[in-house]
């Protein structure tokens, strides 16, 4: 936030608080009739989904380090995994479409592994084999039915924590290198 938008905020925020279902959700949204208890209470579910969005774009395409250093290439490499994103979602809702079931209830993962395993036959297909085989691929897609786990909660902690281990920060070979300059009697190649 610049400084000019920071100044721009108000002092104080109102807010509303719902009890619904045993939870508590504070809301910025003050109209009760506009905006009913029900209302906020599905608005707070579809959370979740966005939830598992943002894991399968970090995790699942590899986005949770961004490899690039300048803002510019930053910005492209962020903008090619949405895309990326968005068309293995285009192609699940065409599967579950065909298919007759819920995007959401398809497995992100496995479509885009399935989709990374077709590609390469795909782009050397001839154009009537290709649209066979994008059908078979829709199908195999329409398959990937996630199990039904109502009123899901996960806590949110790693269970698993990475290895107290230095960062390499140097290229491997000169770090095995140093490593066996330390031993006694060490035979280091030239």
């Amino acid at each position: 936030m610049d400084k000019q938008l920071y100044e721009a905020m108000p002092e104080t925020l109102s807010v509303r608080e719902v009890r619904v279902h045993g939870r508590v959700l504070v809301t910025t949204l003050l109209d009760a009739h506009a905006v009913p208890a029900a209302e906020l209470d599905r608005l707070y579910d579809k959370r979740w989904s966005i939830e598992v969005d943002l894991r399968s774009i970090k995790a699942e395409m590899g986005m949770d380090i961004l490899r690039c250093k300048s803002p510019d290439m930053i910005r492209k490499e962020v903008g090619v995994h949405l895309l990326a994103y968005t068309l293995v979602r285009a192609v699940m809702a065409q599967a579950a479409s065909l298919a007759h079931v819920i995007a959401r209830a398809l497995s992100f993962k496995g479509a885009m592994k399935l989709l990374n395993a077709f590609h390469e036959q795909l782009r050397q297909s001839a154009r009537a084999r290709s649209s066979i085989m994008i059908a078979h691929l829709l199908g195999a897609v329409s398959l990937l039915r996630l199990p039904w786990r109502p009123d899901r909660v996960e806590p949110r902690a790693i269970k698993r924590r990475p290895k107290p281990h230095r960062l390499l920060l140097i290229p491997r070979p000169l770090a095995h290198l140093q490593i066996l300059a330390r031993r006694p009697f060490a035979k280091v190649a030239p």
